[in-house]
């Protein structure tokens, strides 16, 4: 809980210093029509062990669920050195390197997370981190309309196996500024983009097509064979990735014959708790051609008249930097203390721990999906491989089943009738490292139950 010192004297000297005679008169600006009279259904206030307890017991009310839930964020074990150090002053109070002769140590810590990231992709050149992988996933449909000029239709081939929520904000962001997103079924069986789909539009101006991988339903697409497609047609290539699933399969920076164009993505699983929901981070990285088309902003290491290493701001393409007409991105920003975390997470694990937690991951889902397709009216959607999140069918309205297991503790996956109504009842669920052979068995055994209670009545 935050502390804050000053007294009722120090707030009367400091009103004296700016020559005012009380806090209301710094709002004087404001119509008095416009001001309330009073705060009739706010508590009358209280003290520090009070409110201390009130938020204990709140937090209680949130339950201890198991959480087989994914979709775009995942529950990863996260060491306590991350959060320890990212929460040192140095860090926590640092937003961003404005002053960056002032910002050594900040500026580093971008540095160290640009040369991960690329590395981690595959790709020539990282930003310093976007909002969140939706946000990035817009941001890169607005740069690859920038980088391809030999395109004049602004399309993007957007795979109906983009995470909803993704499609939805690339949506919303763009729809004023001239963008047409063109979906692209999926077959039903693999639960994988229709390459048939992808023929018809054979000798068509594409701007760039978006390819998720492992997609929304946690299946892995043909990468090679879609990026070499897209080149073969003038169209850039946009990969939407998860940074943990780099630790076993090849870089987007190398799929096909000259890897992706740009490559995205959520950073949450790095180091950065659920939380609720956020915040997250994305991150951005592109081939070398394109730096220039990229949105927020780049560290370089260079050598200073001493020949000393240093660290400085080498691309700001932002409006807070530039000519508002000439920015790439009005709202991206660089989400500094989450790119610390993440920094801190991926040196703390370095390429073998990845390479371990990810393997763990996807053996975990393999044994959960064995145990729950054994259960009379669970069935695996789709046939073929899957990293770490699997579509299951039920025989029950996958609502009710939801609900019933949230009441035994367990949060069972997401309901995709929302989303994929085409499904059925379906769910995507999902684990990882974090979950023992106890806790898949406890599902199974609170699934079956669900599934008969809901067939008795």
């Amino acid at each position: 809980m935050a502390f804050i010192p000053h007294t009722r004297a120090d707030v009367e000297a400091m009103l004296r210093t700016i020559g005012v005679a009380r806090l209301e008169d710094l709002f004087d600006e404001i119509p008095a029509g416009l001001k309330i009279k009073g705060l009739d259904r706010i508590p009358e206030a209280l003290n520090e062990m009070q409110v201390g307890r009130l938020m204990s017991e709140r937090a209680r009310c949130d339950g201890g669920l198991t959480s087989f839930l994914g979709a775009g964020a995942y529950e990863h074990h996260i060491p306590s050195a991350v959060w320890a150090i990212t929460t040192r002053g140095e860090f926590y109070s640092a937003y961003t390197p404005y002053q960056a002769e002032a910002s050594q140590g900040t500026l580093q810590m971008i540095y160290e997370f640009q040369t991960m990231i690329a590395r981690l992709t595959g790709m020539d050149v990282s930003n310093a981190s976007m909002y969140d992988g939706a946000s990035a996933t817009a941001e890169a449909a607005l740069m690859a309309v920038r980088a391809n000029r030999r395109s004049r239709a602004a399309r993007i081939l957007v795979p109906s196996t983009l995470h909803p929520h993704y499609r939805r904000v690339a949506l919303n962001t763009t729809h004023n500024q001239g963008l047409r997103f063109e979906e692209i079924p999926y077959v039903r069986e693999s639960g994988t983009l229709d390459p048939a789909a992808l023929e018809s539009l054979a000798g068509e101006d594409v701007t760039a097509l978006v390819i998720q991988q492992p997609n929304f339903f946690g299946r892995l697409e043909d990468v090679d064979a879609l990026t070499d497609w897209a080149h073969a047609r003038g169209a850039l290539v946009i990969a939407v990735v998860n940074p943990m699933s780099l630790a076993l399969f090849k870089p987007p920076g190398r799929w096909g014959t000259k890897g992706v164009d740009i490559a995205v993505g959520e950073g949450q699983p790095l180091g950065v708790p659920l939380s609720g929901g956020g915040p997250y981070f994305g991150f951005m990285t592109a081939r070398m051609e394109h730096v220039r088309q990229m949105p927020g902003r780049i560290v370089g290491r260079t050598l200073d008249s001493a020949g000393k290493g240093g660290f400085t701001l080498t691309l700001q393409a932002r409006e807070q930097h530039i000519r508002r007409a000439k920015a790439t991105s009005n709202i991206c920003t660089n989400q500094g203390l989450l790119m610390t975390a993440a920094t801190i997470y991926l040196s703390l694990m370095g390429a073998e721990g990845l390479k371990r937690t990810a393997a763990a991951s996807h053996a975990r889902t393999r044994e959960l999906v064995a145990l729950l397709t054994r259960i009379p009216g669970v069935r695996a959607a789709f046939q073929g491989p899957f990293f770490h999140e699997c579509v299951l069918q039920l025989s029950r309205p996958a609502a009710g089943v939801l609900r019933s297991l949230a009441a035994r503790g367990i949060a069972g996956g997401l309901d995709l009738a929302p989303y994929y109504p085409e499904l059925g009842s379906a769910i995507l669920t999902c684990a990882t490292e974090t979950k023992t052979t106890a806790d898949l068995e406890r599902y199974a055994l609170a699934l079956g139950d669900a599934l008969n209670a809901a067939q008795a009545a």
